[in-house]
């Protein structure tokens, strides 16, 4: 499959998986890698917080520069005239009329990381917490909601899907398995677990595409913002390689399947090959690269 022929490029987003997707249940993950390029042992930015990490995947820089803390992206919008713009609006200035969307479970994405007012379709959940007399919150349970909100998240962007298959660039943030991390400690059966279930919620989205014969002109990304466990087996935010490693991939045209990708490569990374992939000409204040030998 040539370049030319991607007509669009989707992002899946697995909160807190690192690379704990090796010992996980995952059949569409598998069938990925399988038809693409992966690394395990791609690394992430420091610290490995959640909106410091997608900020450096969206906005293709290190925290330093993009500024994003989870505090600040759920308070606050991303400047739109800041020098280091998102993916989105990168897409955006380079075409106006593309079809934008992203839809997250962690809402700050939305809404404190990409800008504002850019034409960006965006779309969270919201279900109600089942609330029982006398049943205690326990880590089941909240984690069971987030299993819940992860896949409505994913039928929703199946039927978003079937009804836009003109999308030019759409992400997709499950947050189970860092949900599971943070209950059960990271790397253990309950978060093992957690990964296999959102391996289903990708299968969703997945098939939706291949219903819509658009799977084999969709580059698809898959990638994880941190890991954890490293200094505590219930957090993470550390510089240990347990918080730092993270899993990267992609399939779709153009990609050389089982390409030995360089060590250096970073979640950061992720912004130059969405601008390649769309044919758009990278920000110059973008600290990505593109990763060497990724495309034929």
């Amino acid at each position: 499959m040539e370049h030319s022929r991607i007509a669009r490029v989707i992002i899946f987003g697995w909160d807190g998986a690192g690379n704990f997707v090796t010992g996980a249940e995952t059949p569409h993950l598998d069938r990925l890698i399988r038809e693409g390029t992966f690394a395990f042992d791609a690394q992430t930015v420091s610290p490995t917080i959640s909106a410091q990490c997608w900020g450096a995947l969206m906005h293709g820089v290190d925290p330093d520069k993009h500024g994003l803390t989870n505090d600040i992206a759920a308070r606050e919008t991303f400047p739109g005239d800041s020098p280091y713009p998102s993916i989105f609006r990168a897409a955006r200035e380079a075409d106006p009329g593309a079809k934008l969307a992203s839809f997250c479970s962690w809402d700050p994405i939305n809404y404190g990381i990409i800008e504002p007012a850019i034409g960006v379709h965006k779309a969270t959940v919201e279900l109600p917490v089942e609330e029982e007399r006398g049943v205690p919150d326990t880590p089941q349970r909240k984690v069971a909601h987030a299993s819940a909100i992860d896949r409505q998240l994913a039928l929703d962007v199946a039927s978003y899907i079937r009804s836009h298959s003109d999308v030019k660039l759409l992400f997709i943030d499950f947050d189970l398995p860092d949900a599971a991390g943070h209950q059960f400690g990271y790397n253990t059966p309950g978060q093992l677990e957690a990964i296999r279930e959102t391996d289903d919620h990708t299968g969703i989205v997945l098939r939706a595409l291949e219903e819509c014969g658009m799977y084999e002109e969709s580059l698809i990304i898959v990638v994880s913002d941190h890991g954890g466990g490293g200094e505590r087996a219930d957090q993470h935010g550390s510089d240990h390689p347990l918080d730092k490693t993270i899993f990267w991939g992609c399939a779709g045209p153009g990609v050389a399947p089982g390409a030995t990708l360089e060590s250096s490569l970073t979640i950061t990374d992720t912004a130059a090959v969405v601008a390649h992939a769309l044919r758009f000409a990278a920000p110059a204040s973008w600290e990505a690269k593109l990763p060497q030998r990724l495309f034929n």
